[in-house]
């Protein structure tokens, strides 16, 4: 578990910190105060990286295509 705000992680450094978190979880090994936050802290990184990826998506649905496949219609959007 990284000190850096879940706020402020890329959806890739989420999403390795939660395979970390689920990993060790799934192992069983840790104790029970541990696993609770663990579990808390797993539920913030699952919750950025659906974040992200509803960002992308929408980035995505933004962009149409004109009769020579060419992006039109495009929106700039700024990123979180």
């Amino acid at each position: 578990m990284t000190d850096q705000p879940v706020e402020k992680m890329t959806f890739e450094q989420a999403m390795k910190e939660l395979e970390g978190v689920v990993a060790q979880l799934e192992r069983g090994d840790v104790p029970l105060d541990e696993s609770i936050a663990l579990y808390q802290r797993g539920a913030e990184l699952k919750a950025r990286c659906e974040a992200r990826l509803k960002d992308a998506e929408e980035k995505v649905a933004a962009i149409t295509l004109d009769a020579q496949g060419q992006p039109t219609g495009t929106t700039l959007v700024e990123p979180q």
